[in-house]
């Protein structure tokens, strides 16, 4: 899997070999937020307050913090591991399983990664752009982070009966919820763009590349720019 991490031809923006494919699967997804994920979460953060949600998100975040100390270590990056478990045990404790967020109020954010990050300190290329049924944009690298983190997250794993009910329960909240807040820019991507697959590529990639380079800007253009300002 991480030999299929190819990098980009010389000249090229982007390393998208399966563009047809992921325009079929870009379409699908479009669908399932229109007729599903797009209403109940118009649903949800009208039916259900905010704070409501937001203790949804941050039980949700709190139950990511255990992977993300792994990928720390991973990169021996010991400050983050540090900061994300002193975290951990704060809003575990004092936030009630984290459902509050305590932690924040003492300067403890959490320093989010992922083991696609991971992959890149280690040298791992980003593979080409993929579009993910039901997950969306992703590249070879981080659809391998994906299932690693999703595999190796000790609160997942652990997580039994009840328990990995919660979980499970609090990620489609969390997932909803932020579908609800962020409508807007999802809204004007999917249904408001000349070429909604184009730019939800182009804003993944961009994003994505940053975030992995320490807020570096990458260095290309939008080949699509002049398409939007028509």
């Amino acid at each position: 899997m991480l030999a299929a991490c190819s990098t980009a031809p010389a000249g090229s923006e982007f390393n998208d070999p399966y563009e047809a494919h992921n325009r079929e699967v870009h379409a699908g997804n479009k669908s399932l937020d229109t007729h599903v994920v797009r209403p109940v979460s118009q649903g949800y953060g009208t039916a259900v307050p905010e704070p409501v949600r937001k203790g949804v998100s941050n039980f949700a975040e709190n139950l990511d913090l255990p992977r993300m100390v792994v990928n720390d270590l991973l990169q021996l990056k010991l400050e983050d591991a540090f900061v994300n478990s002193g975290r951990f045990l704060f809003n575990s404790t004092i936030g009630l399983a984290g459902i509050f967020d305590p932690a924040s109020s003492i300067d403890l954010y959490a320093r989010d990664t992922d083991f696609g990050e991971t992959l890149h300190v280690w040298g791992v290329g980003e593979g080409a752009y993929l579009e993910v049924p039901v997950l969306g944009p992703s590249t070879e690298r981080d659809l391998v982070g994906t299932v690693v983190d999703f595999a190796m997250n000790p609160t997942r794993v652990l997580a039994t009966g009840d328990l990995s009910a919660a979980n499970t329960a609090a990620d489609i909240g969390a997932q909803v919820g932020d579908r609800y807040e962020y409508s807007d820019l999802v809204d004007e991507v999917l249904y408001e763009s000349a070429d909604s697959y184009a730019q939800a590529r182009l804003l993944y990639l961009q994003n994505r590349r940053f975030e992995l380079n320490a807020g570096e800007e990458p260095e290309y253009l939008d080949p699509y720019e002049d398409l939007y300002a028509e």
